[in-house]
């Protein structure tokens, strides 16, 4: 789905990120690497929610077999 690939380039876009902070010597490049992580971070973090609201759950159950009310 659209989502999946959106997904699938915010986490490659952290992985540069990391990768690219991992190579940054001048502070304001790390700066800019730490806001950069951040935002991948977040988008990542938006889409796994988004997706996994999607998910379709079979009534009455649960991980682990617990439902909670």
């Amino acid at each position: 789905t659209a989502l999946q690939s959106e997904l699938r380039t915010a986490q490659g876009e952290l992985s540069l990120a990391y990768r690219q902070f991992d190579l940054a010597t001048d502070p304001e490049l790390v700066e800019s690497c730490i806001y950069r992580i951040s935002a991948a971070k977040a988008r990542c973090d938006y889409y796994l929610r988004v997706l996994k609201a999607r998910e379709p759950v079979a009534a009455g159950s649960a991980k682990g077999g617990v439902v909670w009310t």
